[in-house]
């Protein structure tokens, strides 16, 4: 009688430890449960982890290489994301807080060769952008500068799994996706998280500028704003709201070093937000081109210039009057390299995609 119920514990103890709850949404990865014990200083990497099922992505347009991406040579990144979406009538909405596993976009996109419709006019990759879609028809664009040029890489990424992180008191178990997404760790409302992305299409900014180098004196005292086609406003301000300072080591990716000095000025989306407000489908599909008077541009998506949840934002500078490069110069502060710093500004253009 004793053998008998010592081999009832035995069995108990050993289905129980072989029991762990899944949800009908998506499967547990086997073999990848982490320690959910408190026991841990790790706050993003305590719960449970849900595989995403990740389709083809073809990458198509101005490249000379396209064709259907290899996910399987490409390492595995992770993001911690604040889920966060606006409502019909424009109101932020909280969704969850989530760990996301999955393919950078710089990585996707690393062996790429692009083949710009434009590069007899102006040959720097900065002007570029994609656009990623799905099989609904929807879509979101990428600066490929947000990709390729900041001090933190690899915040962009399709997730192939996800894993809530859980508010020790309350225990708030988030809703799960069941679909792949395009995860923008950087953005502060998430509308560009876009589900079941299946293409990524590289492009150039489809605008023609005279490019004049080595113009000087360089130098213009406006700049002006354009929705579209048309122009809606030229800006020259000469009353600063409250200053920003940036330290920082201006370095360019062809040039090295050029300053360790400062820049202060004002945030770029202060002064324009006027003029382009914040609704979902900007939030999804805005692109800026920012130009100088010289032709030199580079592209901004609207949510890296009005969406970041990093603080990391685009400043105005404010020069001298008649000082070569001025009157208004643009500093990316965001960016590891200097190369978007757009010198005597001129023009703002907007386009949705």
């Amino acid at each position: 009688m004793k053998h008998l119920t010592v081999i009832i514990i035995i069995f108990l103890v050993v289905t129980g430890c072989n029991t762990t709850r899944t949800e009908k949404t998506t499967p547990v990865i086997e073999n990848n449960i982490p320690d959910t014990s408190d026991n841990t200083n790790n706050f993003y990497d305590n719960t449970e982890i849900y595989k995403l099922n990740v389709g083809e992505i073809y990458v198509d347009g101005e490249i000379s290489n396209p064709g259907k991406v290899d996910l399987s040579r490409l390492p595995v990144r992770s993001v911690f994301v604040k889920e966060t979406l606006l409502d019909s009538a424009g109101t932020e909405r909280f969704v969850g807080a989530y760990r996301y596993d999955g393919y950078s976009l710089f990585d996707i996109l690393d062996r790429v060769v692009p083949d710009k419709k434009n590069a007899k006019e102006f040959n720097p990759v900065i002007d570029i952008f994609v656009e990623v879609s799905n099989a609904r028809g929807e879509k979101v664009v990428f600066s490929w500068g947000e990709i390729y040029y900041p001090n933190t890489l690899h915040r962009i990424l399709i997730a192939g799994s996800v894993s809530r992180i859980v508010p020790s008191r309350s225990k708030d178990l988030w809703p799960l996706p069941s679909e792949t997404k395009i995860v923008a760790a950087n953005d502060l409302i998430t509308e560009r998280n876009l589900s079941s992305p299946v293409r990524i299409t590289v492009r150039s900014f489809p605008r023609s500028f005279i490019v004049a180098r080595g113009m000087s004196p360089l130098y213009t005292d406006s700049f002006s704003l354009f929705d579209g086609e048309k122009q809606i406003s030229v800006l020259s301000p000469v009353s600063e709201p409250e200053s920003v300072t940036y330290n920082t080591i201006f370095y360019g990716r062809g040039r090295g070093i050029h300053t360790t000095l400062p820049f202060s000025g004002m945030l770029l989306k202060d002064m324009i937000k006027p003029f382009y407000p914040l609704s979902q489908h900007n939030l999804k599909a805005g692109l800026f081109c920012i130009t100088g008077k010289d032709g030199y541009r580079c592209a901004v998506s609207y949510s890296e210039l009005f969406n970041r949840n990093d603080q990391q934002e685009f400043l105005l500078v404010r020069t001298e009057k008649d000082e070569d490069g001025g009157l208004f110069r643009v500093f990316p502060a965001a960016d590891f390299f200097s190369d978007r710093a757009v010198k005597s500004l001129s023009g703002i253009y907007f386009e949705l995609f």
